[in-house]
């Protein structure tokens, strides 16, 4: 991991960032997986607001914060919700930031709040960019469909899930 970042809990103060990562994350990597129409649909929508919301709503943020030039920035970020009782996780990473372990950092961090919240396994709707990360982290295909986006369309996705406590 490059020196310099910073891990942290976010709180409502990062959500232009983190919005700006989650976009610059789906346009730059989205587009080797996804039509230049479907990327554009899944950054569109993406606000500041919907982050306090989910914030507000109970949704741990998590982000890593790093210098792109000389400006500071999310690098990345993760989140761990809980709807109708099932556990969450989510990992976005900037495209000049992947693949230097990030994810994997940002990941753990959501990992460990499900835990300490009585998770025992995880479920996700993992993107296609992203199913290759979940599966080296532990998560198993549990079948394909669609997700319907914020902004109209519905995106090919992979339904993942991960055992955080091992069966006796």
């Amino acid at each position: 991991m490059a020196r310099g970042i910073e891990i942290r809990r976010a709180h409502a103060g990062d959500a232009e960032a983190i919005a700006s990562a989650h976009i610059d994350s789906i346009r730059s990597i989205g587009p080797a997986f996804y039509s230049p129409d479907l990327v554009k649909a899944w950054s569109a929508g993406l606000s500041p607001e919907i982050y306090v919301q989910a914030m507000e709503g109970g949704e741990a943020f998590f982000v890593a914060t790093g210098l792109i030039g000389d400006e500071p920035a999310v690098l990345g970020f993760s989140t761990h919700r809980v709807d109708d009782g099932q556990h969450g996780v989510s990992v976005y990473v900037r495209g000049s930031a992947a693949r230097q372990r990030l994810g994997t950092t940002l990941l753990r961090l959501a990992e460990a709040h499900a835990r300490a919240h009585g998770a025992e396994t995880i479920k996700i709707e993992a993107s296609l960019p992203g199913v290759e990360f979940y599966r080296q982290n532990g998560f198993e295909e549990l079948g394909r469909g669609q997700v319907p986006l914020k902004a109209g369309p519905s995106i090919p996705c992979v339904f993942m899930r991960k055992r955080l406590v091992r069966p006796e």
